[in-house]
């Protein structure tokens, strides 16, 4: 799919502005994500890895620290583990790479070891945050890449599910976690997947202040959308975006573990004063 209007139209379940603009290929990689979770098994080809890793090493990063690692899995044994830690994701097993994306401050802690330097900021939130925010645009660029080579890709929350597990099978140092996971592959074309509608833009855009009340028509609107969707993808989704949401966040049970995320974020050695 890649006329403008039908791409719109698939992403808002409606046109919501005129799309008679300047149209390139890159905008029309970014409006044609859509996760994918079922993979065939063919290898990629040779230098896929690296070249999707110079896009992410293309994003920006806080104060050219460059905070961020990434592991590459695809030996069988070691995704089947990450899949069961993860919340049991049959599509981490069938893709042929998975990429663990870290917040790294390990790195820079022993550079500035090797300079005779403290590194005493590194015990801050702000350094998390940052690695955190590093880790997280890299891996959107590296998403946009790969779906532009005609791969398809899913984030992988449930990552952070078992971070200490996770940090043994990947063996990460003190300093290091997991923030989320990606698989990339080639999508199984016997399983059909569409682009799932995102709120309107008068929910998320706010010219020049925020106003919360605002957005509860666009909200609204958009729980007629969603429910439609559902029932077109035939998804056995009980009621509307408003519904599932807050269902999502209202017990501790349904983080699914990461309510101790500050303890294991200790235990791998962030002290996020």
């Amino acid at each position: 799919m890649t006329n403008p209007t039908e791409l719109l139209r698939s992403r808002y379940g409606e046109i919501p502005f005129n799309s008679e603009i300047n149209w390139n290929e890159s905008v029309t990689t970014l409006l044609s994500h859509r996760s994918i979770r079922a993979y065939l098994t063919d290898p990629l080809p040779p230098g896929t890895l690296e070249l999707i890793v110079a896009a992410a090493q293309s994003a920006s990063t806080s104060s050219n620290l460059q905070t961020w690692s990434v592991v590459a899995v695809e030996n069988q044994e070691r995704k089947e583990e990450l899949s069961k830690l993860a919340g049991n994701q049959a599509h981490i097993r069938q893709a042929p790479l998975f990429l663990v994306w870290l917040a790294d401050l390990a790195r820079i802690a022993r550079v500035a070891d090797s300079r005779g330097i403290s590194h005493d900021a590194l015990k801050y939130l702000e350094m998390f945050v940052m690695s955190t925010v590093d880790a997280s645009l890299a891996a959107q660029n590296a998403a946009v890449a790969a779906e532009s080579l005609g791969l398809g890709t899913v984030y992988i929350g449930g990552i952070r599910n078992k971070p200490e597990e996770v940090a043994r099978v990947i063996n990460l140092p003190n300093s290091v976690y997991a923030v989320f996971g990606l698989c990339v592959g080639y999508p199984n074309p016997e399983v059909a997947t569409a682009v799932k509608p995102r709120l309107p833009q008068s929910a998320i855009v706010h010219r020049e202040t925020y106003k919360l009340a605002d957005q509860e028509e666009a909200i609204a609107h958009y729980n007629d959308i969603i429910k439609d969707f559902y029932i077109e993808q035939k998804m056995d989704i009980a009621g509307d975006w408003s519904e599932h949401s807050a269902q999502r966040i209202a017990t501790v049970e349904s983080l699914r573990g990461r309510d101790r995320l500050r303890e294991a974020l200790n235990n791998l050695g962030f002290q996020l004063r």
